[in-house]
């Protein structure tokens, strides 16, 4: 049957569960450093809504509550701040722009054998 028909009779299209390749993780990891933090949840909210896996989504509400929080911290700090409050600003941007960009370079495809032996041998 063709995917036309497929879709008539109310099948779900098909859709990508793979992880993007390394030019697209590359310009998705750039989002947030050109933003500057402002957008650092969108690599991992893209990972999360093509693959779906729990980790992923996990690290969509991560980076979510960061950049939320980093927003009210800019909201709520006054500018001329020092000691934790400013400390605090650093940690959420740096969480929000820097650890945006690896996690968005850094992940794995769980069906990479090379992966799953990398994540034995870290066990062991």
């Amino acid at each position: 049957m063709n995917q036309a028909v497929l879709l008539e009779k109310g099948a779900e299209p098909p859709r990508r569960t793979g992880l993007p390749g390394l030019r697209v993780r590359a310009a998705l990891a750039a989002v947030p450093l050109l933003s500057l933090g402002v957008l650092g949840l969108v690599p991992s909210l893209v990972l999360a809504l093509r693959r779906g896996t729990r980790g992923d989504w996990l690290a969509a509400l991560l980076f979510t509550a960061v950049s939320v929080g980093w927003c009210f911290q800019i909201a709520l700090t006054p500018v001329e701040t020092s000691g934790v409050p400013y400390l605090l600003d650093v940690l959420l941007l740096a969480t929000s722009t820097v650890g945006a960009a690896v996690h968005c370079l850094a992940v794995r495809d769980a069906k990479d054998p090379k992966a799953m032996t990398d994540a034995t041998e870290v066990r062991r």
